[in-house]
């Protein structure tokens, strides 16, 4: 089964062609930038670069696992309109994972639980609680760092370098959602050929554009 996986809610632009069956997941090719002003520009280049080092066309596709955050509203949108275009040209299902769960798959396994962050901005940080298996336990909010309230001490994701002295905690790997993450989340999903969720957006706080207030009369004196 092959498997565009594509992220857009961190400041990581990430794509990339994953291969799975019952036994293995194996990631064929993938496309990484760091830019959080570039994903409208190189989400889909991203991904055609992607499956031409993989050797496959877009045809060959069986699915689509998008992130669909939480992250800000400009990242966020220009990856799940693009995996909702080619899902619905390609007619393939589009499968959406929370971003945080992604980069939660790809830690390494101890025996504690671990938290991962990212960078929210206006110095907040998006987060999630795992147990030592890797399932969220609590999750996914919005937070200043300072305010959280947590006895974990070892937490992944970029936002986590960024604010350990507020939190307290350990930085560890890695720092962004990997297609091969983004997948293992939606594995069964996938494998089973279950009818997939809608693609919606885990904005988290409402957006910073609102609709203008209606104009004030003004009466002459």
């Amino acid at each position: 089964m092959l498997v565009l996986a594509i992220d857009t809610a961190t400041p990581a632009v990430t794509a990339g062609i994953v291969a799975l069956d019952e036994a293995e997941l194996v990631t064929r090719a993938d496309r990484v930038t760091v830019d959080p002003r570039a994903h409208g520009e190189l989400i889909a280049p991203h991904a055609l670069a992607a499956a031409d080092e993989a050797g496959v066309t877009l045809r060959e596709l069986d699915a689509i696992v998008c992130g669909v955050g939480p992250g800000p509203f400009t990242g966020l949108r220009a990856g799940m309109a693009t995996a909702a275009a080619y899902a619905h040209a390609l007619g393939i299902p589009a499968y959406p994972v929370c971003s945080l769960d992604a980069i939660a798959a790809d830690v390494v396994r101890t025996e504690k639980p671990f938290l991962v962050f990212t960078d929210a901005r206006r110095r907040e940080v998006y987060w999630a609680a795992y147990d030592a298996s890797g399932a969220r336990t609590d999750g996914p909010h919005v937070q200043r760092p300072a305010d959280i309230e947590t006895d974990i001490r070892v937490a992944a994701g970029d936002g986590a370098l960024q604010y350990a002295a507020a939190v307290g905690v350990v930085p560890i790997e890695p720092r962004f959602p990997s297609p091969a993450g983004l997948v293992r989340v939606a594995r069964t999903a996938l494998l089973e050929r279950a009818e997939p969720e809608p693609l919606t957006p885990l904005y988290l706080r409402r957006p910073d554009a609102v609709e203008p207030a209606a104009r004030k009369r003004v009466t002459a004196l």
